[in-house]
């Protein structure tokens, strides 16, 4: 074997055993690359690093990143998730499961709306959890439903997986997110009728809200205060959405009218201040300044990798492989589902993907439904053990009667629900290419 192929091969070993040491992912990504692509090219190979760098921080399309950033942080402290949870809640009437259902949807709408797994998962723990103890919900069941429905806004839009995955793939944003649309709402149909199920077949794991609480309250009040907290965070995210999938604007703009309306939305709920405002943009900084710090990192790894010829290492690897296209998309998605129990999305984004590319390109694959598999298929990373990071959220808000292991059990079905989801999307691709062909993308 080639010197250069060894040391692509020690590049990827290197990087998986500083990451298990606990060397910090972005600084992972630079070492192994700068220490493997100068052992293989002294400093000629990195001639090119600042024009791969500048091509990432001046790339048009993810100006949106911290645009919806903001606009999922403004809606996070503006709080409109417990008012949302106490209306659908008190709709669902003497439904067993209804505040379960209400868990789904207030997780689907924040994802819409947000964006942001942590910022979700914590709203909808602190807000949500303690009460359906109280009412008497089962422990892992209440646990798993949260971190399930807070990763949704990694797959419904406006998503920042399907605005990287729209670059790394070239394909445009508002195609992404019109192929993910159905995907979305297809898992979160999947998760209201798990919740539904439990209540037919276990009805003491989902009791109903009591009939003295619900008739505390008139209905045409419940019906006035569903209107006032459901339309504004629908409104934002049928503007955002419309206008991209209508072709009205670009991503970009899109993202800036987001972050706007957010504004609009926390100042009719009466939460709109300069110290949120402060607060805030200090968090979208941070939360951005994180993610290109990776993305700038990556590029050094990426860079060592090609040179040190690791592409043709993949591709050789994969004639190996039995089943076709569809086994190279399964294969694919099999690593991307593994490294998931580990590493974060943004670096199997900017990692692996890009090592598939060209044999996606060559097995002529649609990319976007390519695209609404590998975003589905990284959503559950943050549910999976070990270092599910939805896991994490929960466990740092979670009341101290529940226990780690009852996070982790009660996520166990919704992983399984997801997979279900990816084998469906995988069945029948025009769930996820309807929509754009329909648009005329």
């Amino acid at each position: 074997m080639p010197l250069n192929e060894i040391l692509a091969i020690a590049c990827i070993a290197s990087f998986f055993v500083m990451l298990l040491v606990g060397v910090p992912v972005a600084l992972t990504l630079a070492i192994s690359g700068f220490f493997f692509g100068w052992l293989g090219f002294g400093t000629t190979l990195f001639a090119l690093l600042p024009a791969r760098i500048y091509g990432v921080t001046a790339n048009y399309t993810l100006i949106a990143i911290p645009l919806f950033v903001f606009m999922g942080v403004m809606l996070e402290k503006s709080r409109l998730a417990d008012e949302l949870m106490e209306v659908i809640g008190h709709l669902s009437g003497s439904l067993r499961g209804g505040m379960g259902l209400g868990i789904v949807l207030v997780g689907m709408l924040m994802g819409a709306t947000t964006g942001i797994v942590g910022a979700t998962i914590v709203t909808l723990g602190l807000l949500t959890l303690p009460t359906l103890l109280r009412r008497g919900y089962d422990r892992s069941l209440s646990c798993g439903a949260i971190c399930a429905s807070g990763t949704l806004g990694q797959l419904i839009p406006p998503s920042t997986i399907l605005i990287l995955l729209a670059d790394i793939l070239g394909e445009s944003v508002g195609t992404l997110f019109a192929a993910a649309l159905m995907p979305g709402l297809l898992l979160t149909g999947i998760f209201c009728a798990y919740m539904l199920v439990v209540g037919v077949i276990w009805p003491e794991k989902v009791p109903a809200i009591p009939l003295e609480e619900r008739q505390a309250m008139p209905r045409g009040e419940l019906w006035l205060k569903a209107l006032r907290v459901g339309l504004p965070p629908i409104g934002l995210v049928l503007a955002v959405l419309g206008s991209i999938i209508g072709g009205i604007a670009a991503p970009t703009e899109a993202a800036s009218m987001g972050a706007l309306g957010s504004i609009v939305v926390a100042s009719l709920a009466g939460r709109f201040t300069l110290k949120t405002l402060v607060d805030t943009v200090q968090t979208t900084a941070r939360i951005t300044a994180m993610m290109f710090f990776v993305l700038i990192c990556s590029q050094v790894f990426a860079l060592a990798f090609r040179g040190l010829g690791g592409e043709r290492l993949v591709h050789d690897a994969f004639a190996l492989v039995p089943g076709g296209t569809d086994g190279i998309l399964i294969f694919m998605l099999l690593i991307i589902l593994v490294l998931g129990f580990f590493i974060e999305w943004i670096e199997i984004s900017y990692i692996v993907v890009p090592m598939f590319l060209p044999l996606l390109h060559a097995a002529n694959v649609d990319l976007v439904w390519a695209a609404a598999l590998i975003a589905t298929v990284l959503q559950t990373s943050f549910l999976t053990p070990p270092f599910g990071w939805a896991l994490f959220y929960l466990r740092g808000v979670a009341p101290p009667e529940v226990t780690t292991g009852e996070i982790y059990r009660g996520v166990l079905p919704f992983i399984a629900l997801q997979l279900c989801a990816v084998a469906l999307v995988f069945t029948f691709p025009s769930v996820a290419t309807w929509l754009p062909k329909a648009i005329g993308w």
